[in-house]
């Protein structure tokens, strides 16, 4: 009896004991938990956490990349043109055109200092012998370097070179030749040919020159109207020559240096050339790029 009292007693205290015990068990795990949440609850700020707002360091070892440096092109050498209408001597202008009126016809431009032209027209009516016909014409163009488009010198080159095919290609021009030209700026062609208009017979001289970062068209034609004798090609040619090389000093002096003699061989085919020599200097600067 007293045992099977002892086993009802171990039997009685045994449930309550057990559920004492884990009752104690949950009640000091419940700060564990709380500790636990309000860790987590502060992870996000940790360093170590993926998505973590916390900023590098600066330094080398940072893994910032650097900054890149602006792209540039070198500065345009002229920074101006000439006035169109006196970039030829008036004695130039007595030889090539010589009834013209010497102030010349300026072309309308809203950039002169990009853009300009000029023009002079004349005629010596010889009476019932007809009459002799000239026509001259300069227009100037300068480029700015930018850093999409290339250097001055090296745009200056392409529209010399686009300027020189067109001039080539003149619709109804006959017998085409063409001639490179030294001490004419940095590089310079004459072509000239026949064209017949309902007029006369004309014949049509066409230099292109170019200068740093300027280029020079000078067109100048001739003709014998109304029963008068067709000039001389090789006498145009030449006036047409040398007019050109007057105009490539008067850019070059606009912007207050002095003119070289490039043959077309010393300009390299991408625009580099050599720079005009400063006044008073006893050396010809050195070739340079653009």
């Amino acid at each position: 009896m007293q045992r099977a009292a002892q086993r009802d007693d171990r039997a009685q205290r045994g449930p309550r004991a057990t559920r004492l015990s884990r009752a104690l068990v949950c009640a000091a795990a419940v700060p564990a938990v709380l500790i636990t949440a309000a860790c987590s609850s502060d992870s996000g700020d940790a360093p170590g956490k993926a998505g973590a707002s916390a900023k590098p360091s600066g330094g080398s070892g940072s893994g910032q990349p650097s900054a890149k440096p602006s792209p540039t092109v070198q500065a345009s050498v002229f920074r101006k043109l000439p006035e169109p209408c006196k970039v030829l001597p008036k004695k130039t202008l007595g030889d090539l055109v010589p009834e013209a009126d010497t102030d010349g016809k300026k072309g309308s431009s809203d950039n002169t200092a990009n853009r300009s032209s000029c023009s002079w027209t004349s005629l010596d009516n010889n009476g019932v012998k007809g009459s002799q016909f000239r026509w001259l014409n300069v227009s100037l163009l300068r480029f700015d370097s930018d850093t999409s488009r290339g250097t001055g010198n090296e745009q200056a080159h392409a529209y010399y070179s686009r300027q020189v095919d067109d001039a080539k290609a003149a619709s109804g021009a006959k017998n085409v030749k063409t001639e490179a030209l030294g001490g004419t700026g940095d590089e310079a062609t004459a072509v000239h040919y026949d064209l017949k208009k309902k007029e006369g017979a004309f014949k049509q001289q066409t230099v292109v020159a170019r200068v740093e970062n300027v280029v020079i068209t000078l067109d100048y034609n001739g003709a014998g109207l109304a029963g008068d004798k067709t000039p001389d090609a090789d006498d145009l040619t030449a006036d047409a020559k040398k007019a050109a090389k007057e105009a490539v000093t008067a850019v070059a002096s606009a912007n207050g240096r002095e003119a070289e003699d490039t043959s077309p061989s010393d300009s390299p085919s991408k625009g580099a050339s050599k720079s005009p020599a400063p006044k008073g200097s006893a050396s010809s600067a050195a070739p340079k790029k653009g």
